[in-house]
């Protein structure tokens, strides 16, 4: 079939919107008819290089839609069910299911190469096959995900506002309430107040921590974070610190999360100094992938016990979080329809992520 899709062809290009072929949902896959795919700051890491991925390749890795047809073998799903897609498909099976770890799962280790888990390809224009961000590939009107990379959501529920759950909610969410393993009465520090920041915000509000301090230097950013639920606000961890320290009467934060656009090396050492004995630094934001050295203090790691850790999809379980958090949404307590600055259609997806980069948006969204 012929979808119209967001193609990119080579690294510090823009999109390209055009048509291309969709194979048929080979086994254990299923075609979806996309509804909304959130415009991620991970698929701007294609562009830059920041996540390095052959090229062409379809972006685009948070969304939902509505099944139109399954490939053999898929009892999980029917044609007209509405989904939520995640990036990060899961077996149930390796060991790093069984331990309950399915952001690790072994489906997920080669998920940025291109094709499909089996080695094809679905997607082809130029007479050249196309990858699919995380084998998924939302930002098309169309397109063929594994079985195992679908959670499926409850009829009725709106889809533009399900789609951010498969990614930056999740990620952002997971960070403060699974990674960092805040609680009610702790001090949080958000380093970062984009969607992924904006959505830690709201896991650290609902895992009830007494004091959320956002730091972002862009005015609209910590105006936003205030409605997700900080309770202080600054540009600079400098300007923070003597707050943070007056608050927690000198004990400082238990975590810090790191959601910048980009993590750099020499984030830690700041993050490090805002949290107190045993505090943790959780690093969600993507680095750079040569970058391998950062700053610290190894003599804070010892003395203090304190921790640096990374964050793969907020330490979640799709099948399991997704749906929570979609109910916490019913039930009032979590925030999706704020993080929608701006909705547009795809063919302005470039325009989109100029907005992102220019701090105009926490979450942009392409409704089809």
């Amino acid at each position: 079939m012929k979808t119209k899709a967001a193609v990119l062809w080579g690294q510090h290009e823009d999109w390209i919107v055009e048509e291309v072929e969709l194979d048929e949902p080979r086994a254990n896959e299923v075609l979806v008819k996309m509804s909304a795919s959130g415009l991620c700051h991970s698929d701007e890491h294609l562009v830059t290089g920041d996540i390095p991925v052959p090229f062409p390749v379809v972006g685009g890795h948070e969304g939902a839609g509505v099944i139109a047809g399954v490939g053999p073998g898929v009892t999980e799903v029917a044609e007209g069910d509405p989904v939520v897609l995640s990036f990060l498909p899961a077996c149930g099976r390796c060991t790093y299911c069984a331990r309950g770890k399915t952001n690790l799962c072994d489906l997920g280790g080669s998920i940025i190469l291109g094709p499909q888990i089996d080695g094809t390809y679905r997607f082809h224009a130029r007479g050249q096959d196309i990858g699919q961000m995380c084998v998924l590939g939302t930002f098309s009107e169309y397109t063929v995900v594994p079985v195992a990379s679908v959670v499926k959501v409850d009829q009725g529920f709106p889809l533009d506002k399900a789609a951010l759950v498969g990614c930056g909610v999740t990620t952002g969410f997971g960070s403060a309430v699974r990674t960092a393993r805040l609680q009610a009465g702790d001090t949080a520090v958000v380093l970062g107040a984009g969607g992924i920041g904006s959505n830690a915000i709201q896991g650290a509000r609902i895992a009830g921590c007494r004091y959320i301090i956002a730091i972002d230097p862009i005015d609209f950013k910590q105006k936003m974070a205030r409605e997700f639920g900080a309770t202080h606000t600054f540009a600079t961890i400098d300007e923070a610190w003597p707050v943070i320290a007056d608050i927690t009467r000198g004990q400082l934060a238990d975590a810090c999360i790191i959601t910048t656009d980009v993590a750099e090396g020499h984030h830690i050492l700041p993050a490090l100094s805002v949290v107190g004995r045993g505090g943790r630094v959780v690093v969600t934001a993507i680095g750079h992938p040569g970058e391998e050295q950062i700053s610290t203090s190894l003599f804070e790691l010892t003395l203090y016990e304190k921790s640096i850790m990374g964050s793969l999809f907020g330490s979640s379980s799709a099948q399991q979080d997704i749906p929570r958090l979609l109910e916490l949404y019913n039930l009032g307590q979590l925030k999706l329809d704020e993080l929608v600055t701006t909705e547009y259609e795809l063919e302005d997806i470039n325009k989109g992520y100029e907005d992102m980069r220019e701090g105009r948006n926490i979450r942009g969204l392409i409704r089809f």
